[in-house]
């Protein structure tokens, strides 16, 4: 029954990637190039733009992930009781979900920019002489707004996968453990923790996915230099200059096939760390 519904969505997704490797190959080329050729990927390599784009991404979403994967984790644990008494804390932690990217990224643009509402209460306290010394966040050379936008969207949800484990597995061990004679510290380390290695690594997988390919938000807060890669791939590609178009989407094919080694490379570090013969990291 699934037959035809997988059919078409696995057609154009298998068609798109296919068009996406021949162009990148100089084939179906918009100036005339009969590939198949590895020019472009070759060029690419060699540009010092790309390699400080790539390692700037990679280190910029490693970054946020790890943030809100502890934070996550930690908030987790904090509201794992009160969660199950109130649905509050669950609709809290929902309202930024709904919030797009985009709107997240102009929000953090009108509140923490220069000129910004942040800015200016901090000028009216007497606390800067002039808006323009606030702590520059938007557009920084550390890309401090763009992990900002990230947590306020994916802390939210990494918190809400695991309060949902929690509220599936984790009481009636706990209490076990409890009854036991485990203490606060040895309940976490061999109870909670290993529960929650699952849900935590799946989910510190998707926003680190998410984010290595993420376009709107490190383009309205991030640096024209050093750009994230995704970013440089789009403004490569809507060049005037149609000879750019066949290296841009290299670049989108280097970045997807790197993200795929270190998502395989993290899960198996992560099933190791994570097997039932040892707990969670001790």
């Amino acid at each position: 029954m699934l037959g035809p519904a997988l059919g078409v969505v696995g057609g154009l997704f298998v068609g798109g990637v296919g068009v996406a490797l021949a162009q990148s190959l100089g084939m179906l080329s918009p100036i005339g190039e009969v590939g198949p050729s590895w020019q472009h990927y070759l060029a690419i390599l060699s540009a010092r733009e790309f390699r400080v784009s790539l390692g700037w991404t990679i280190w910029l979403a490693g970054v946020a992930t790890m943030i809100a994967a502890v934070m996550g984790l930690a908030l987790a644990l904090a509201l794992r009781r009160l969660a199950k008494r109130s649905g509050l804390v669950n609709l809290v932690l929902q309202i930024p979900l709904a919030i797009p990217h985009l709107a997240m990224a102009v929000f953090l643009m009108t509140t923490l920019g220069p000129g910004g509402l942040l800015a200016r209460l901090v000028y009216q306290v007497g606390l800067i002489g002039v808006a323009g010394d606030f702590p520059e966040m938007i557009n920084d050379r550390w890309g401090v707004g763009i992990v900002l936008a990230y947590l306020l969207k994916e802390l939210p949800f990494v918190t809400i996968m695991l309060l949902a484990l929690l509220a599936r597995e984790g009481r009636e061990l706990e209490e076990q453990a409890q009854v036991l004679g485990a203490s606060p510290w040895q309940r976490l380390r061999y109870v909670l923790l290993p529960i929650l290695a699952p849900a935590a690594l799946s989910s510190s997988l998707m926003v680190f996915a998410f984010i290595v390919g993420a376009y709107e938000t490190p383009y309205l807060l991030g640096q024209t230099w050093p750009a994230l890669l995704p970013v440089l791939a789009q403004q490569r590609y809507m060049d005037a200059d149609l000879a750019q178009r066949p290296g841009a989407i290299a670049m989108a094919v280097i970045l997807s096939f790197l993200t795929t080694l270190l998502v395989w490379l993290y899960l198996k570090v992560a099933e190791r760390w994570s097997g039932a013969e040892r707990p969670l990291l001790f």
